[in-house]
């Protein structure tokens, strides 16, 4: 493989004059930019990508870690991030983990050896103590509350729309509320459990273990909580659905289980996916888009940012 060492000595110029020629440099001879690149065509010449990048202390390249991509959560959030880098100039490494640790762990090893310039998680299960260990590496930005931590992040308060939705079925006349959850041990979950908990509390009904669903993601998930509730003798009247791929599988196989939405069962979703407009699904809208374009945003910048990403109430038909 030619170096470019060899590119001068066949083009008779100096390194210096290849280099400049290779970096589009202004200030260079017709003839001498000719020369180089006749030289380069002979030889097939290529740029080392890794020693520029080394040179410049940058590599153009933002890393995102998220849990999975076949969810429309995660590929909205993607879609705003990758928009926001293109405009920058910017590519994305997407580390897909599955929650497990190992990987979360490589992507951060990325960001300390220098082969991407910043980190963006999306959803993680390392701890945040680990995680900021890294931030002398580049910049770490996060998609949760993440309170009093060294990072930057972008978040939506959970606890706060999942109160208003409860108070919002409270006030539709419901007294017994079931919800579902994906991951027990996750941020934004724990938020959502302890305003449920509390908003029991605070108007007096009873805690029912067996209306809290969780491990719901996806649409099949929503006919696993009707079989479930099926089998209850005293069901629940409405549900906070995980999100609106949930609500939708519910609402999918409401018929089958002879339940009527939303007189048997109300039902609000979150994250006002395509698909909650398409079924007409009353659900929490989070702008994941635009959230996305934040959070890369963020890892552009220098000083700490702490983003707090306001949610609306979507009424439609199933409440």
């Amino acid at each position: 493989m030619a170096s470019i060492q060899d590119i001068a000595r066949i083009a008779g110029v100096s390194v210096a004059t290849v280099s400049r020629v290779l970096n589009n440099h202004p200030y260079v001879k017709k003839e001498k930019v000719e020369a180089v690149e006749k030289a380069i065509a002979e030889t097939g010449y290529i740029q080392n990508i890794n020693a520029i990048n080394l040179k410049k202390g940058k590599t153009n390249l933002v890393g995102v870690v998220l849990p999975i991509v076949d969810h429309p959560y995660f590929s909205q959030l993607i879609q705003g991030i990758s928009q926001a880098a293109a405009s920058h100039h910017y590519k994305l490494v997407l580390y897909q983990t599955g929650y497990h640790e190992g990987q979360e762990m490589e992507a951060l090893e990325m960001l300390k050896l220098k082969q991407i310039d910043s980190l963006i998680i999306c959803s993680r299960k390392v701890s945040l103590e680990i995680i900021e260990r890294y931030r002398q590496y580049g910049m770490i930005v996060l998609f949760e509350n993440g309170g009093t931590t060294p990072l930057s992040y972008t978040f939506v308060d959970h606890y706060t729309c999942f109160m208003n939705a409860l108070a919002h079925l409270y006030d539709k006349g419901h007294r017994e509320i079931g919800f579902s959850i994906n991951r027990s041990d996750g941020t934004n979950s724990r938020y959502r459990e302890q305003a449920y908990q509390d908003f029991l509390k605070m108007k007096g009904l009873p805690y029912h273990e067996e209306y809290m669903v969780r491990d719901c993601l996806y649409l099949e998930d929503g006919e696993r909580i009707l079989e479930r509730f099926s089998q209850l003798q005293h069901r629940p009247t409405a549900l906070l659905a995980t999100s609106d791929q949930v609500a939708a599988g519910i609402v999918i196989a409401s018929s089958k289980y002879g339940i009527s939405i939303p007189e048997d069962l109300a039902i609000i979703g979150f994250d006002n996916h395509p698909i909650a407009k398409a079924m007409d699904i009353t659900t929490i809208g989070i702008p994941l888009n635009s959230i996305g374009q934040l959070l890369f945003g963020q890892t552009l910048s220098k000083e700490m940012s702490h983003e707090e990403v306001a949610v609306r109430l979507i009424e439609r038909r199933t409440v």
